[in-house]
């Protein structure tokens, strides 16, 4: 069996995957031009969000029975390809669920309490504490655009802090966890938006919600609001977003994702009300191990006939 990994995987995975034979592993194969070439016979591959994982790519790959995302976004899988020639796509379902919500979170203190800024600004000299009162979470309200695994997750913690918390997410059932268990109120796009402090997006990127986040919508939500998106670029639209964040009509964003990673020309840059990571939301010592552990052993049950928990459907 050979088993081609074409982005970054952490040493487990990889120990797992090497178990079932040639693993041939080069974490920057996605945008080199050989990739086609080194697919060609493998059996299984191995990708993060930066492969583009195309119909082209699948014909030039006969032997394949296995695709392996180390993640959980599946934008950059041509899925409808994958299923028409029978192969089976695993991802690394709730592994780095823990992770993501925490990142939410430090976002979110860091939005009401800029430590950063207040560090730099003590390290010039200077003693500003009425500049950098900030905001408690107590007694705010979270709104959740999509109250999946993570969103779930992040409403448990919110909870915790005495945070009030609005869901929106069309297919979410009545009586689901969030709602049951962690105090989600179910309410409309429009009404999420409106009356929440700071809004967190979790749902993927498809035609229904790109640019979900747009003009319209960045318009009503509160001047003092915030909006962190830790799922997909292209879920808000980025100059739309400026504009609000230029004008202060919103408080604030942090954004771990952009419609172009890296966004090197992005009007984002100049902004000091945003906070820019580089998809670093779920990217835990912890997260990842568990993320290259999940996925290799998935595809070594495809690879050995046995039932897999993790394929999408």
């Amino acid at each position: 069996m050979k088993t081609v990994v074409t982005e970054l995987i952490w040493t487990e995975g990889l120990d797992v995957l090497s178990q079932l034979g040639e693993v041939v592993y080069d974490p920057d194969l996605w945008k080199k031009d050989e990739l086609p070439g080194v697919t060609a016979d493998a059996d299984a591959l191995v990708v993060r969000n930066q492969t583009k994982v195309t119909r082209e790519l699948l014909q030039s790959a006969p032997q394949l029975k296995v695709i392996g995302r180390l993640g959980v976004g599946l934008d950059n899988i041509d899925l409808q390809a994958a299923r028409e020639k029978d192969i089976p796509v695993v991802y690394a379902r709730n592994a780095n669920a823990i992770s993501v919500a925490e990142y939410v979170f430090a976002a979110m203190l860091a939005l009401a309490r800029r430590p950063g800024e207040a560090t730099s600004d003590v390290k010039q000299g200077n003693w500003n504490r009425k500049r950098f009162t900030g905001v408690e979470l107590y007694g705010k309200t979270l709104g959740l655009v999509g109250t999946g695994e993570i969103g779930s997750r992040l409403a448990a913690r919110a909870r915790a802090f005495g945070m009030q918390i609005l869901g929106y997410d069309p297919f979410l059932p009545p009586y689901e966890l969030a709602i049951t268990d962690f105090a989600v109120q179910p309410a409309g796009l429009a009404e999420v938006l409106s009356r929440s402090d700071f809004i967190s997006l979790h749902v993927p990127l498809n035609k229904a919600t790109r640019h979900l986040i747009d003009r319209e919508n960045l318009r009503l939500m509160k001047a003092t609001a915030c909006i962190i998106n830790s799922a997909r670029g292209g879920i808000i639209d980025e100059q739309a977003l400026c504009e609000a964040l230029a004008d202060q009509r919103i408080a604030g964003a942090a954004l771990d994702v952009f419609e172009q990673e890296p966004p090197r020309e992005s009007a984002l840059l100049a902004l000091d009300n945003v906070i820019l990571t580089p998809h670093i939301a779920g990217l835990t010592e912890e997260a990842q191990v568990k993320t290259s552990v999940l996925v290799a052993s998935e595809i070594t049950k495809i690879l050995r006939g046995q039932p897999s928990s993790c394929v999408v459907r």
